[in-house]
């Protein structure tokens, strides 16, 4: 079963399938060692990266299994990041979410802007009842974004990573359906 990526829009923002175009950007995204400093894997060193990413891209939404997004302001059409929702479970009705963004932008709302878009059609699409994400426990604006979306922190991985070399501590955050919808409406 297929799952086709959704193109969405906010106030303030574009999210939509990524294409060529987004190679430079993406690529300059996620080579940002700053950025993707509690990332899980490393910063690109390799601009060919892109069509890995993209092709995996369409192989999420062809098996179903999840879909990512690019993010671009509505007022200048700027590539400012990517949201993604993956290991979707249809039988369990759960998936994760994750998202990254450029540092200039970040205190601006983007990403919370971006995720509730994504998460609004996730729960109105896929009749889902959880989505999880997790984030470093060092990354607490990625942590504040989450409970600004309802999510609740519910523990602790412990060593469950090894970023940039250094072992370290993730949070899980879950938000059920009963929670999402009673916080939708803020």
């Amino acid at each position: 079963m297929t799952l086709p990526t959704p193109e969405l829009t906010t106030e303030r923002l574009r999210l939509r399938p990524f294409t060529e175009a987004d190679a430079e950007p993406l690529y300059a995204l996620q080579s940002d060692a700053h950025v993707l400093r509690y990332w899980d894997s490393p910063p690109w060193t390799d601009p060919a990266r892109f069509q890995t990413f993209l092709a995996t891209c369409r192989r999420i939404e062809e098996e179903g299994s999840g879909a990512r997004v690019a993010v671009e302001r509505a007022s200048d059409g700027s590539f400012i990041g990517w949201c993604g929702l993956f290991h979707w479970n249809p039988d369990f009705r759960s998936a994760s979410l994750c998202y990254v963004f450029d540092a200039a932008t970040w205190g601006n709302g983007y990403a919370t802007e971006t995720a509730h878009a994504v998460l609004r059609w996730a729960y109105d699409t896929l009749d889902l009842n959880r989505v999880q994400a997790e984030t470093d426990t060092r990354n607490v604006g990625s942590a504040r974004v989450l409970e600004k979306l309802g999510f609740v922190r519910e523990g602790t991985l412990r060593e469950d990573c090894v970023v940039n070399g250094d072992v370290s501590d993730s949070w899980v955050f879950g938000l059920l359906r009963r929670d999402w919808q009673a916080t939708a409406g803020r």
